[in-house]
């Protein structure tokens, strides 16, 4: 589980295609408990991702820094700040290894830090939460990113502009769960890493 230049940038080549093909999906489901726009944003976002990696960094820690500095910069909303912590946290920890489970650790303790949110708050953290203990154990499966993504259907959300909606917000999906779904899909699809 060795994260290199190579396997990080067929990584996120594969991430951006899933958001490309799901910009609509995403935005329509952030429409009834957002701002509408997860999708179109994500998706601005990895086209820079994609772009900027074109200039070969020269080792992993530039890589990452590459990708958060992209998402930061394009991605508008609370997802740009989040993916792009999550990913300069990866770039701070692989100055000391490049491990994928520690440098994924390292990302959600970021984005908890950075949102604020907790397992159970009906945000990405859900799904990260429940992906990278199997990342871990050799044991992640296409079906246990599903069951991750689904679950925040019938939680309340307690954070972001979903939380305004209380218990108005059960029965609609995340949208920054469902992106990080597509994100370890396209790891668990990406040759090497796993």
């Amino acid at each position: 589980m060795t994260l290199t230049v190579t396997n990080l940038t067929n990584w996120m080549n594969d991430f951006a295609k899933k958001i490309a093909i799901n910009k609509q999906l995403l935005s329509d489901l952030d429409t009834p408990i957002g701002d509408g726009d997860h999708g179109f944003n994500m998706d601005r976002g990895m086209k820079a991702v994609i772009d900027k990696l074109k200039d070969e960094p020269k080792d992993l820690t530039q890589a990452l820094k590459t990708i958060a500095m992209a998402l930061i910069s394009t991605v508008g909303g609370a997802s740009g700040p989040l993916y792009g912590t999550a990913f300069l946290e990866m770039a701070k920890k692989s100055t000391s290894s490049n491990d994928l489970a520690e440098l994924l650790t390292a990302a959600l303790a970021g984005i908890e830090k950075r949102g604020g949110a907790k397992p159970g708050d009906k945000t990405m953290v859900d799904v990260w939460d429940a992906v990278i203990p199997e990342i871990k154990n050799h044991s992640l499966t296409q079906e246990k990113i599903n069951n991750a993504v689904v679950a925040t259907k019938d939680m309340v959300a307690k954070k972001g502009r979903a939380s305004y909606l209380g218990e108005r917000a059960i029965g609609h999906i995340d949208p920054g769960s469902q992106s990080s779904g597509y994100l370890f899909s396209a790891l668990l699809e990406t040759e090497g890493i796993l």
